[in-house]
């Protein structure tokens, strides 16, 4: 798989990185979003789910209380799943993780917590904090390359 580094140094760099993969995600994709907290995984999660709906003002919540938040767009179905509050990766399951990857695609913040239901078949997303800007380090399949 691929794998490249691009630096986010502020808000609207991680805009055009949003809107650059919206342009190529696909129904049945996974996009692993990695970070600690603060990292800026909901902010790049966000942007990506208002390129896709054509819509730079859509309020796009975090989900950290709900787990999952659904966004129908005119390129399907976008969820948008936290699982930083799951205690077993099976609780996936009632948020509905099954529907999202029939026919949606699927932004998932905290990945690691659904250890062997994570797909192999991702694009992960690292991010990291640098000074007052951010790293994303991108691994996956070779659509998602560098422009």
């Amino acid at each position: 798989m691929p794998t490249f580094s691009l630096p986010l140094p502020d808000e609207a760099a991680t805009e055009r990185l949003g809107a650059s993969l919206a342009a190529r995600l696909r129904p049945r994709d996974v996009v692993a979003l990695e970070g600690g907290l603060g990292a800026g995984k909901t902010t790049l999660a966000r942007a990506i789910l208002r390129a896709a709906a054509g819509e730079p003002t859509l309020i796009v919540p975090s989900p950290t209380f709900t787990l999952v938040e659904v966004y129908e767009t005119s390129r399907g179905s976008f969820w948008h799943f936290d699982l930083y509050r799951l205690e077993e990766p099976e609780q996936v399951f009632e948020l509905g993780w099954e529907e999202a990857r029939i026919d949606g695609v699927a932004l998932v913040e905290w990945p690691e917590r659904l250890g062997k239901l994570l797909p192999r078949e991702r694009l992960t997303i690292s991010l990291s904090v640098v000074g007052e800007g951010r790293i994303a380090t991108l691994q996956g399949d070779s659509r998602f390359g560098e422009d």
